[in-house]
């Protein structure tokens, strides 16, 4: 069986990652999740004072990228992937409030950017992988076999974000993550490099209104399809 690539963008807080790691589960390829990447360097900025209040020091972070190492482990009890940065595990540091409200100013740089394309590629170059993030199916793997786009309304996108932070026990404002919300949808798409924008020949799902369930079954049903299966 031929394997391809599975390239699944959309906006934030769309449930792509989820979505992504439950297919390549499913189908036994390997997920990157792009998106935890960006945060990966967003937190090691953060924790390396390179943000001067909302301004970047760019030129400090261009100097420390080579110091930046983003690696994916699989958890053993849950079977789901764990980001690390440096070696060290971040799945839960990368999805707070404090790394969210950053990450998109750190994503519209060119340097960051091309560095971790070039990582995603090399991670990709075998095929058999899902990845998500803004940029997968535009720039990433403009040829990628199957690309989808995920959007949702920003309330019940919120609404998820919120629940996901209550889960965790980290502190939440609807309110905030919002506001937060739909900020980084602005600047998504109107960032220089790589835009969010749909992929030409990208299949839309809109999954306001779907479960979970419905879900994997229509994702799976676009995978058999396409991968002749």
């Amino acid at each position: 069986m031929n394997k391809i690539t599975i390239a699944i963008d959309g906006y934030s807080s769309c449930g792509k990652s989820t979505m992504a790691k439950d297919l390549a589960k499913e189908i036994g390829y390997i997920y990157i999740d792009s998106g935890a990447m960006y945060r990966c360097v967003t937190l090691f900025a953060l924790k390396n004072n390179i943000f001067k209040g909302n301004e970047i020091d760019s030129e400090r972070l261009k100097g420390l990228l080579d110091s930046i190492k983003i690696s994916f482990i699989l958890d053993e009890q849950s079977k789901k992937p764990l980001t690390c940065l440096n070696g060290v595990v971040v799945e839960d540091k990368i999805r707070s409030m404090e790394v969210s409200s950053h990450v998109s100013p750190i994503a519209t740089l060119a340097f960051v950017r091309e560095e971790l394309v070039r990582q995603q590629q090399q991670m990709g170059k075998e095929k058999g992988i899902v990845m998500d993030g803004r940029d997968i199916g535009t720039v990433v793997f403009p040829d990628a076999e199957l690309k989808i786009f995920v959007t949702a309304s920003p309330e019940i996108r919120a609404q998820r974000r919120y629940d996901e932070l209550k889960e965790k026990n980290q502190e939440a404002s609807f309110d905030e993550i919002l506001k937060n919300v739909i900020e980084r949808d602005y600047i998504d798409e109107h960032r220089e490099v790589s835009p969010l924008r749909k992929a030409d020949d990208a299949i839309v799902l809109d999954n306001s209104n779907i479960t979970i369930e419905q879900q994997k079954e229509w994702l799976l049903n676009k995978y058999k399809e396409v991968a002749k299966v």
